[in-house]
């Protein structure tokens, strides 16, 4: 069995994620925002989860879990799923974060990165990113952000499979009530990229929909554009992912 770490898995499908992989008997970490809303993961902890808190649009906060996380028992995976849809907090929650993180902790065997269509409208631009969110940023920039680093991951790190997934516009409180995509499947591919043994779940550098690959927009395979973000997160940090 796996020790996974699930980021933004107080609800939606970062919580469905949390709750399918402790059921199949994996040692899972919850994590939530602030100790409010880790309140509505005592059913999870209760189960034996454990959990870290912090706020991943503070740059420190994310520190202070990644080290938290080193002093305990390694992770085999960390299921990327925290992320927000507008204001200041896109870039640093959507991209600093999971970046942070990456370079941070101690490899795990396997990352998973929570995409999105939208990463198909984003600019593959850096010229004027706000990383710190003193402004709004752009949820479609951010996401093909996330899923490049997914790419970038892949490529540099042979050992370690990384991949993105697009989960599908689902009915959770960011996708809205009225999301036409099946909820249970919008969290099945984190976990089986996470833990699955078969051919397809060992593969890494993809772009997944409901286990299935598609072709990403263009320059997230685009090895310049991925070192250039790569180089301009490591400068902005002062950590870099190699």
């Amino acid at each position: 069995m796996s020790r996974i770490l699930v980021t933004g898995s107080t609800d939606g499908l970062g919580r469905a994620a949390a709750d399918a992989l402790l059921s199949a008997g994996h040692e899972v970490v919850v994590h939530a925002r602030n100790e409010q809303r880790a309140a509505a993961l005592d059913e999870l902890t209760g189960r034996g989860a454990d959990l870290v808190v912090g706020d991943f649009a503070d740059r420190d906060a994310v520190r202070r879990i990644a080290a938290e996380l080193n002093a305990a028992r390694p992770l085999d995976a960390v299921i990327h799923n925290a992320g927000v849809w507008s204001g200041p907090a896109v870039m640093p929650v959507n991209i600093v974060a999971p970046y942070l993180l990456t370079a941070l902790l101690r490899a795990p065997r396997r990352l998973v990165y929570l995409s999105s269509s939208s990463h198909f409208g984003g600019r593959p631009l850096l010229t004027g990113i706000d990383w710190r969110g003193r402004s709004a940023g752009s949820y479609s920039d951010s996401k093909l952000f996330v899923t490049t680093l997914a790419a970038a991951v892949a490529r540099l790190r042979p050992d370690v499979l990384s991949n993105a997934v697009d989960p599908g516009w689902v009915p959770t409180r960011m996708g809205g009530p009225n999301a036409p995509d099946d909820l249970e499947l919008g969290h099945r591919t984190q976990e089986w990229l996470a833990t699955g043994d078969d051919p397809e779940a060992l593969t890494s550098g993809g772009y997944w929909y409901h286990r299935h690959l598609r072709r990403p927009h263009r320059a997230v395979h685009d090895e310049e554009f991925q070192d250039a973000l790569l180089e301009a997160l490591a400068q902005e940090t002062g950590e870099a992912v190699t």
